[in-house]
């Protein structure tokens, strides 16, 4: 077991993860994607690119249930819903607004 060690840390040795450990520096952090919640759509907003959902908590965000406005990344994410949907969505804050950023119609 010793000897596997011993070859392991030899063929670390020039790569730039070894080389970040030695220099005491961390492996980048690993981003995780948020969770989805779901919501019913109560108003679509195509002119200014917006949804309102009725949803459940949005642990990412630590928000309790509630209904409220988001803004949508992707226009195209409006064609996908009417006004009654059950979805599942993922919503953060984008350049400090809340953002619908993956939604999946249920």
């Amino acid at each position: 077991m010793f000897r596997h060690a011993l070859m392991l840390a030899a063929l670390l040795a020039g790569t730039p993860f070894a080389q970040a450990a030695e220099d005491g520096a961390s492996a980048p952090a690993v981003t995780t994607p948020a969770p989805m919640s779901e919501g019913e759509i109560k108003k679509i907003d195509t002119a200014a690119g917006k949804l309102t959902i009725k949803h459940g908590p949005l642990v990412n965000l630590d928000m309790d249930a509630m209904t409220m406005v988001f803004r949508v990344q992707d226009p195209a994410m409006l064609a996908k819903v009417q006004v009654g949907s059950k979805v599942h969505f993922v919503a953060e804050k984008v350049n400090g607004a809340l953002t619908v950023t993956a939604l999946e119609v249920q």
